[in-house]
């Protein structure tokens, strides 16, 4: 990368008349740079064809006076460039791994970045792949991806079907890394304008609610300011995304609480310590949790959905086990929910002369904390989406209670998460997540793309811009 000012475009013209080495090449030259110096100052690469694709977005200097919406959606939509994202995504929904199995996945995702030629890390968290595109210094911004699948058949019939029994990706994480893949081309074509580094998260085990958790032991966050994530969703139409600010998405958290008696005969119950009258009574009074102590306004659940108890209609058992899960908005409203289910299963049980062994950090059911989305960082990807797809695509999302590992990262570092629409009703893109019949509309994947490199590019740009007025 070659930068030119004015004074240099001066020098360079005040020698060649003083030499009066007037000759056809210096001619040019000097023309050339007096363009240059008419203009404001702007960094050339000279790895690119043209100027249109080699000016860093200098609005009086770009083919056309080319924007960087412009510029990163003629990348995103190039038919060479889609045809390869879709080529990707099938490849990769073809072949699907469910949470810490991706290695065909990152496997692929290795041989594309290398095919670009962007270093990266890899194993991180067993199958994860961390990649880096940029100047390789501060400042870092963080885009992320989900790899792995779900244990579903798939019903759905599109000739990229999944070619493995009980397998599928019905979740999207198939086009989310197609789409972050996407997005590292672009990245990279404008890698010597990046005002930082862009750090790639091709994360493994977001449906184990785990792989988030463990990316961010290995370190990936270390020096990034902020992360950046899209989820495909059915809610909306193709080609519409929305986000809020603040509180999103609900944290999951689950319980299992196994209460013990003493047991014995049911016809002298007298001589038994009922365990199953225990339970009832905590089942009863964790809904006094919700109706009694939490604000209405203030959304929170508590359902036991599991009751495991005897072996025969005449005995009373030592035991009785109760499992559920609990969700919230709010970070402070979830832990103080989790804090509540212990102290009134166990006051409970103890009234009734049982005693009470709780559980919330089961394997198979990890807590997630609440997806927080950081109001600085909602704020920038608004006015990218409002660049990308225009302000009549650009919704304010309603709060709801699903829930995504991605909120590990919020809990460490500001963030945004964002929905980004795929329904289409000709093509049968209708069927939520987690639906065997789980289809998306591919026409968002250009999409998907640009939003992640024009918000990487931007927010380095800004960063640099504030830290420079601010002398940071």
């Amino acid at each position: 990368m070659i930068f030119i000012s004015r004074w240099d475009a001066l020098l360079f013209i005040k020698g060649a008349v003083m030499n009066n080495n007037f000759n056809k090449m210096t001619v040019f030259q000097t023309v050339i740079l007096f363009i240059l110096f008419s203009f404001p100052p702007c960094c050339l690469s000279f790895q690119y064809a043209n100027l249109h694709q080699n000016c860093c977005f200098n609005s009086f200097l770009a083919d056309k006076n080319a924007t960087l919406k412009d510029h990163v959606t003629s990348l995103a939509n190039s038919p060479e460039m889609v045809g390869w994202m879709k080529k990707i995504r099938r490849e990769i929904h073809k072949n699907p791994e469910l949470a810490y199995e991706e290695l065909a996945t990152s496997s692929l995702v290795r041989r594309e970045l290398e095919g670009m030629g962007i270093k990266f890390r890899w194993p991180v968290a067993k199958t994860g792949v961390v990649a880096a595109v940029g100047s390789g210094n501060p400042p870092f911004v963080a885009l992320r991806a989900d790899m792995d699948a779900l244990p579903i058949q798939e019903l759905a019939e599109p000739e990229h079907k999944s070619q493995v029994d009980g397998k599928m990706h019905a979740c999207g994480h198939d086009a989310h890394t197609a789409m972050l893949l996407g997005a590292a081309r672009i990245l990279q074509e404008l890698r010597n304008c990046l005002q930082g580094t862009v750090v790639l998260l091709f994360q493994p085990a977001e449906e184990r609610g785990e792989g988030a958790k463990d990316m961010i032991r290995e370190g990936v966050l270390k020096d990034v300011d902020a992360i950046f994530g899209v989820h495909m969703i059915h809610r909306y139409p193709s080609g519409t995304v929305a986000s809020r600010p603040g509180e999103f998405l609900a944290g999951c958290g689950s319980f299992k609480a196994i209460i013990k008696g003493k047991g014995g005969h049911a016809a002298a119950p007298q001589i038994a310590i009922d365990p199953i009258l225990a339970a009832a009574v905590s089942i009863i009074s964790l809904q006094n949790i919700i109706s009694r102590e939490t604000d209405p306004l203030d959304s929170q659940v508590v359902s036991v959905s599991i009751v495991q108890a005897g072996t025969a209609h005449n005995v009373i058992p030592e035991s009785a086990t109760i499992a559920g899960t609990y969700r919230a908005f709010g970070r402070k409203s979830f832990y103080a929910l989790r804090k509540r289910i212990e102290e009134v299963i166990k006051a409970q049980a103890a009234v009734l002369r049982c005693s009470a062994e709780i559980d919330f950090d089961g394997k198979e059911h990890p807590t997630l904390p609440p997806t927080v989305n950081d109001e600085r960082i909602y704020e920038h990807v608004r006015r990218v989406s409002n660049v990308i797809v225009g302000e009549e695509n650009t919704e304010l999302a309603t709060m709801f209670t699903g829930s995504e590992d991605f909120a590990s990262y919020l809990e460490e570092i500001p963030g945004c998460f964002l929905l980004l629409g795929i329904r289409n009703e000709k093509i049968g893109a209708v069927y939520p997540p987690h639906s065997p019949h789980y289809t998306i509309d591919e026409d968002v994947l250009p999409i998907g793309a640009a939003l992640h490199a024009t918000f990487a590019y931007s927010y380095l740009r800004n960063l640099s811009k504030n830290c420079s007025n601010s002398s940071c």
